[in-house]
């Protein structure tokens, strides 16, 4: 370690909501690195978020108030300074399928041509979480779905006071 901080990564990502896959890439990072800041997407630009910020934030504090060396902040700016902002040279994703590669494939290109000196460490999701999704799990619960084993408790508290009855509907893509 350097004597500019501790070793720090961060965690970016919607959230919307958090899911245990999520939590499960964010804890394993928490065992590697000294500080983990969890970066939460202010506004997300590729899908519109059903949680506000607020309640996306309180819930991963909550399912994250055990690790002492784990920090939620919200940020609206490019990953790579919100990065820069906390000190550190790491951001640590999760790979589920080839699909999450294609796409983090072309973000970990634009983020180094923007900023060489931040490495992303990528993580393979682990077998019982790799076919969890935030946008899957917000279909289930949609529909009346019990999402217990998928997100922590306060989310799946949520989501059963927003689908008390399941609503049915269009199935959402990722890329909605």
């Amino acid at each position: 370690m350097s004597d500019s901080g501790p070793l720090t990564a961060i965690c970016p990502g919607s959230y919307d909501p958090v899911t245990n896959g999520h939590l499960d890439i964010i804890t394993r990072a928490a065992g590697i690195f000294e500080r983990v800041v969890v970066g939460v997407v202010r506004d997300p630009q590729h899908k519109k978020a059903m949680f506000s910020v607020e309640e996306r934030v309180e819930f991963l504090r909550d399912a994250l108030a055990g690790y002492d060396n784990v920090e939620v902040e919200v940020f609206s700016e490019l990953v790579v300074e919100f990065a820069r902002r906390w000190g550190a040279k790491t951001m640590v994703k999760g790979l589920r399928a080839i699909s999450d590669f294609e796409w983090e494939f072309q973000m970990n290109h634009l983020n180094r041509q923007l900023a060489p000196e931040i490495e992303t460490f990528y993580v393979m999701s682990s077998p019982l979480f790799s076919f969890v999704s935030s946008s899957g799990v917000k279909e289930i619960a949609s529909f009346g779905g019990n999402v217990e084993e998928l997100v922590p408790p306060a989310v799946a508290r949520r989501l059963r006071e927003l689908f008390p009855d399941g609503r049915g509907g269009t199935p959402l893509s990722d890329q909605e």
